[in-house]
């Protein structure tokens, strides 16, 4: 199977130097810094299980010149629309979209540009970032990736997927039902969101203070109530668990959003808050602390772009 990888950050990089250490067909679509970070250093994982260093094979937008079999979507939401301008030649007949970003909003952008056949269903479990050298650092151990037809079942297709993906150093599931996987991840990514973006620290640093665990939990409440209503209630154990961890006193655990705002970069506040305050509103259910979230990041999103332009 010929895998293209759009995206060489902390996803789309970190999988597709696991799927090119282990001889799998891969090409990355690059632009041109990261290409030459990658011609220069290659392609460095610092990881608890094992640094690793691959020279992959890559490409321009501009110089696609055939359809791949797999295009495995590892890019932030806020950089999909150009995404999707640069692998639209690589997508032909046969060709299956597996996107790994968060939230639902990703889907309906991919469907209403390439149809809905080529688009499946993907959530991935990493916790890495990209650093300013090119390395891309995985800071918890977990690893995975899950991925089914958006419909349910199991397809033909879905099984070469797996066939594909299966055994390159990171733990895999083949979904029969990915959309719940896609609604569980996002409802407690919100939450976390929500929670250290909102009230400013570590999930342990909300819930030590006074009355923390208790808006932290109100907060778990919103998000699950939102996917429970959309047909995706979170089960029994899988929300108690996302609960337990989300009012852990001893947890370091922050979002991705809040270390990208504690940096200053952009935040993916629309695809993952916003969308989901949209759907509370379709379905008049009230959340007010997922929306004071939003708007917290949506100003921070203001000034950061004006600072910008200056």
């Amino acid at each position: 199977m010929r895998i293209l990888i759009v995206g060489a950050g902390a996803v789309g990089g970190y999988f597709g130097a696991r799927l090119a250490a282990a001889g799998r067909d891969v090409t990355f679509l690059l632009r041109a810094r990261r290409a030459g970070q990658l011609q220069r250093d290659g392609l460095r994982l610092v990881s608890p299980h094992g640094d690793l260093t691959v020279r992959p094979r890559w490409i321009e937008a501009s110089r696609i010149a055939q359809p791949y079999d797999l295009i495995l979507l590892g890019v932030k939401a806020y950089a999909l629309d150009g995404a999707m301008e640069d692998f639209a030649a690589a997508v032909g007949p046969d060709t299956m979209i597996l996107p790994l970003l968060n939230g639902m909003r990703h889907i309906e952008r991919l469907v209403a540009r390439f149809g809905e056949k080529p688009v499946l269903g993907g959530v991935c479990r990493v916790v890495a970032e990209l650093r300013d050298d090119g390395r891309i650092v995985q800071m918890a151990p977990m690893q995975s990736l899950a991925y089914g037809e958006r419909g349910g079942g199991i397809s033909d297709r879905i099984r070469a997927v797996d066939a594909a993906l299966r055994g390159a150093g990171f733990a895999t599931v083949l979904s029969d039902n990915i959309e719940q996987a896609m609604w569980d991840k996002w409802a407690f990514l919100a939450s976390l969101a929500g929670i250290c973006c909102l009230f400013g620290g570590s999930v342990g640093q909300v819930v030590s203070v006074p009355d923390g665990a208790r808006a932290a939990r109100a907060l778990c409440d919103e998000a699950l109530s939102v996917a429970a209503a959309h047909g995706f209630p979170l089960a029994p154990a899988v929300a108690e668990q996302a609960i337990a961890g989300l009012t852990d006193a001893g947890s370091t655990i922050t979002a991705s959003m809040y270390r990208d705002r504690q940096a200053g970069g952009p935040v993916e506040v629309e695809q993952i808050l916003g969308d989901l305050v949209e759907r509370a509103d379709a379905q008049r259910i009230d959340v007010p602390l997922l929306r004071a979230a939003a708007v917290s990041l949506r100003v921070y999103e203001v000034q950061r772009i004006r600072q910008e332009g200056r």
